[in-house]
């Protein structure tokens, strides 16, 4: 990680103060969505890279989902594989950071919701190469882009985390040479903190 944007002590503190404002408190609506439309493959591991609390994780292990949870704070990872003891579900849980980890073999599905717009724009080009490194060809992307400007933004100011994921920023970092876009307009679900985020799957050429 460079100087720019949180570390992993950011996080760490905030995973063990309980200071997560971002956190919905369960899994992410348009999850169920995709869910329910049959984006999310049975018979494919997905791997949640900045899992967070694992609402995601929890959701995903419980629709029978083979599912691998990343995160480089430790009270995040050990808070995510305590609550799938509680729940008594089976899922894996790894302290990895995302611009170092690798799979083992060639992955079929990503979901991205808190990775990208935790990580300082600094990073979002070696962590888009990543998750193009990770997937096979026709493997998808399913990314929740987070829109949230802020004014200081005319003075040409970066604030985060969340980091505003602007969509045209969005499509330089996977550009279509890479990456099929389907056609705009995209779902939006709105935040309590009065952001939103844009629901986008991409698929891997």
């Amino acid at each position: 990680m460079s100087k720019h944007g949180p570390d992993v002590n950011f996080w760490q503190t905030r995973f063990e103060s309980g200071q997560t404002p971002w956190d919905r408190g369960q899994a992410h609506p348009q999850l169920k969505t995709w869910l329910s439309q049959g984006l999310l493959e049975a018979g494919e591991r997905v791997v949640v890279p900045g899992c967070g609390s694992g609402h995601e994780v929890e959701w995903l292990a419980q629709a029978g989902i083979a599912v691998l949870g990343l995160d480089y704070a430790p009270a995040a990872v050990t808070s995510v594989r305590d609550r799938l003891a509680q729940a008594g579900l089976n899922a894996e849980v790894e302290l990895a950071d995302v611009l170092a980890w690798s799979p083992q073999q060639p992955l079929a599905q990503v979901y991205e919701q808190t990775c990208l717009c935790a990580l300082h724009p600094d990073h979002w080009r070696a962590y888009a190469d990543q998750l193009y490194a990770w997937l096979r060809p026709q493997g998808r992307l399913l990314a929740l882009f987070m829109q949230a400007p802020r004014d200081s933004s005319a003075q040409g100011r970066i604030e985060g985390p969340p980091y505003h994921c602007d969509i045209n920023a969005m499509r330089a970092l996977f550009p279509a040479q890479r990456w099929d876009w389907p056609a705009p307009p995209y779902a939006a679900t709105p935040h309590e903190r009065g952001w939103h985020e844009l629901a986008v799957v991409l698929t891997r050429r």
